[in-house]
């Protein structure tokens, strides 16, 4: 059974607080302490997400949430818990259509602060890369908080919605070419003689090293690359075979042709 939304009420009662602080909070009132919108978020998450007595009979069952936006309590469209919801709930369709920021707005119907988040998978072991951009109500405040949530997953960005489309062929997209390319990898492994296991690891401590090198050291991947190829050595002709096999301009093909999905899902 669906889980009853929380009332003002219900928010001000669970935070120790009164309705008009509650009120406040939703109006974005400035001089609010810090600690009492702390209690109200608190108070929100532990009313939104807090399983039912039957979901948690459940192994592995989440609540349910609100499935449209016509479902949305008011309160977690506003103020600095605004972000959180509307990346947390099941609120837009699970496919790969594009839903910007606008949209949301028009559909909430109010001048709602709304930032638009593309995550990708790898946000789930708090490795992952999530680009931001906000709508035409939000503020740096809000582009703060929300950083400040995603950074708890992995790195952020905030971009310029008109990039979010290359955001999502790269970024939202590039862990599966990324798991490809491992795949590869470790097929090679096998193929020269390696156990399975032996040359899955390798494959993938190896991409995650030289993925760590670049955003440690800053410096361009070309460089790096120079650095490990030898004159005459090994490296050098299996970086011929990457190129005579157009491994590079396939890379960004599939990375255009991605972004290029994203545009036409929104206006097709």
């Amino acid at each position: 059974m669906q889980r009853k939304r929380p009332t003002i009420a219900d928010v001000a009662r669970t935070a120790g607080v009164s309705i008009g602080t509650v009120s406040n909070f939703i109006n974005g009132t400035a001089g609010l302490r810090e600690d009492t919108r702390d209690r109200i978020e608190k108070a929100v998450a532990a009313l939104m997400y807090r399983p039912s007595s039957f979901a948690r009979s459940l192994p592995g069952r989440a609540p349910r949430r609100p499935k449209n936006l016509d479902h949305l309590p008011r309160l977690l469209v506003a103020g600095r818990v605004s972000v959180d919801f509307l990346c947390r709930v099941d609120v837009l369709p699970h496919r790969d259509d594009r839903i910007t920021a606008s949209h949301i707005e028009k559909a909430l119907g109010s001048e709602v602060a709304v930032i638009r988040a593309m995550p990708n998978t790898p946000c789930a072991l708090g490795c992952g890369m999530t680009a931001l951009c906000r709508g035409k109500f939000a503020d740096a405040h809000h582009v703060e908080v929300a950083c400040a949530l995603f950074n708890v997953v992995g790195k952020t960005v905030v971009v310029d919605e008109k990039h979010m489309d290359a955001v999502t062929g790269l970024s939202a997209s590039g862990p599966a070419y990324i798991y490809i390319i491992l795949e590869s990898l470790a097929e090679a492994g096998v193929k020269v003689g390696l156990p399975r296991d032996v040359s899955t690891l390798l494959a993938a401590q190896t991409t995650l090293g030289a993925a760590t090198v670049v955003l440690e050291t800053g410096d361009h991947p070309a460089l790096l690359k120079d650095a490990v190829t030898t004159p005459a050595g090994c490296t050098i002709d299996g970086i011929m075979e990457l190129e005579e096999g157009k491994l590079r301009v396939t890379l960004i093909k599939a990375v255009v042709k991605a972004a290029q999905r994203a545009k036409e899902l929104a206006y097709g």
